[in-house]
């Protein structure tokens, strides 16, 4: 019969897999756009960081386009602020319904009434002013080129030899010839009406120390037909004005009936509408170009060091969709490994756990990861479900990418505690210990021994924690022979149950991907 002395010692808990070695990220370089690789400045093996350029390829072909989309956009952009300033003027501009002049005068005749259809062209009236008066005479063409617009001009009128004061409006670039020769130019002067002024006077004109070279004949400021400028027809509802009315700019002439405002107005909008089209589609197209020559130039996407590079300067690439390897770029920051752990253990495990790992390319050497990610989507296989558990580790140290690893998530653990063999545990926790003042089997217990009802704390593979009952360190307990060591085991003589009798209950062991296993 075998048994065991009662020990203090430290009890790890642990669930045990295994898994391949994979790096923080992982990036495939492949080219979008096609033609010569004119510049790939790295080599395998090099370290590279995020937004590094890896490659160019030449873009001659889409620097016209990209031009080409960007002149389209600025003249699309041109059109729509000119609609939206139309359609905002045109607001304004038919406020309340009405059409107004775009003159000052008086209306000498009206050739709109009431229902009259009015469209683009359609003569409104006929509009006068002659509250001042312009006048064009002749200077040389050497005294005209000294002279300015804003000048003051003095007027002598022809037939009374009047004087009257005026100011300089236009002077004429142009050399034109007079009888005899002379070359002059025209210049324009606005008189102030005194009230006396007709189109039937002329006068002569001296401007600083230079005199007209003829004279000329008075003008209105205004004398012209007002014509309608409209974008559609509208009808007149009722007129505002009368002939003989004196009408500033933006007086209103007459009012619009509301369905053909409201359609005139729509007119507006809906050039607005399509000139907003326009823009965004032109806007749209050179994202895109820009896109596609942005794809002409290839930067790292993430920093890491360079496994592979199968394109350098001078190749051609072809546009496979992204499908063809140019590089290959390893982000070794930290690497992990994924270990299954059946759906028995899956509950004890957290995130933030410490994993040991071991690897068999390093013999006797331990490393230390954490548990970083505890999936929730199972894969089940013999009708248990593992779930994957990523375990990142502290260091990367000299693993690589693809090694073999094994590793040992410690679920808990206790120091220095009183312990038993796990098979010293028997049903209904109690353990059963040597007193040789027990002659006689009792029941399921063996001579020699007596039942202690103990409470149990942490259980390994080997031991279980003995957090209180009649127990003490160095009683020797009943075990089967399974789970003794040649440190803690004592030999009974015969006579006793066999080594195979009463057994303890072990955990459970973990599935293919993830055992249960302690210290």
């Amino acid at each position: 019969m075998n048994t065991a002395r009662v020990t203090r010692q430290n009890i790890t808990s642990s669930l045990s897999g295994s898994g391949t070695i994979s790096p923080k990220d992982t990036y495939t370089i492949t080219s979008m756009a096609e033609g010569e690789v004119i510049e790939a400045p790295f080599e395998e093996g090099d370290e590279v960081t995020e937004g590094q350029i890896l490659y160019r390829i030449d873009a001659s072909s889409m620097e016209s386009k990209l031009k080409s989309a960007g002149n389209s956009l600025e003249r699309a952009q041109e059109n729509y602020d000119t609609a939206v300033s139309e359609y905002n003027e045109a607001v304004s501009k038919y406020s309340g319904n009405t059409y107004k002049s775009t003159k000052s005068g008086y209306i000498k005749t009206l050739y709109i009434e009431r229902g009259d259809k009015i469209s683009s062209g359609t003569q409104i009236a006929d509009i006068y002013n002659d509250s001042v008066m312009r006048i064009k005479v002749p200077f040389l063409n050497v005294e005209a080129a000294q002279l300015s617009a804003g000048m003051p001009a003095v007027l002598t009128l022809s037939d009374t030899m009047e004087q009257i004061g005026g100011t300089v409006f236009s002077v004429s670039s142009m050399d034109e010839a007079l009888t005899g020769g002379r070359l002059i130019r025209y210049v324009t002067i606005e008189v102030p009406n005194p009230g006396g002024l007709t189109t039937t006077m002329s006068a002569t004109a001296v401007i600083g120390e230079f005199v007209s070279s003829g004279d000329g004949t008075f003008e209105p400021i205004v004398d012209t037909v007002l014509g309608a400028d409209l974008s559609a027809s509208v009808e007149v509802e009722r007129l505002l004005v009368n002939e003989g009315s004196y009408v500033e700019e933006n007086t209103p002439l007459f009012l619009m009936t509301s369905s053909t405002a409201d359609k005139l107005l729509k007119t507006y909008k809906d050039t607005m509408s399509q000139a907003e089209s326009s823009l965004e589609s032109a806007e749209s197209d050179l994202d895109s170009t820009q896109d596609t020559y942005d794809d002409y130039t290839i930067e790292a996407p993430i920093s890491g060091t360079v496994i592979t590079k199968s394109v350098k300067a001078g190749d051609n690439v072809q546009n496979s969709g992204g499908t063809t390897s140019m590089a290959v770029i390893y982000d070794m920051s930290s690497v992990s490994f994924q270990m299954n752990i059946d759906e028995l253990d899956i509950s004890s495990v957290q995130t933030g756990q410490t994993v040991e790992v071991t690897a068999d390319a390093f013999e006797g050497q331990v490393f230390t990861g954490k548990v970083t990610n505890v999936s929730l989507e199972g894969t089940s296989s013999n009708g248990v479900t593992y779930y994957p558990v990523t375990v990142t580790l502290d260091e990367v140290g000299s693993l690589l990418p693809g090694m073999n690893v094994e590793g040992n998530i410690i679920l808990d653990s206790a120091e220095n505690v009183l312990a038993v063999p796990a098979d010293a545990l028997q049903r209904g926790n109690t353990v059963y210990v040597k007193d040789d003042t027990v002659k006689e089997a009792q029941g399921r217990v063996p001579a020699g021994f007596r039942e202690v009802q103990v409470e149990t704390g942490l259980i390994s593979t080997d031991f279980v924690e003995i957090v209180s009952g009649d127990l003490k360190e160095d009683d020797e307990v009943y075990v089967a022979a399974s789970s003794v060591t040649t440190e803690n085991a004592v030999m009974m003589p015969m006579g006793g149950p066999a080594a195979g009798g009463p057994a303890g209950e072990r955990p459970e062991s973990g599935g293919p991907g993830g055992g249960r296993g302690g210290r």
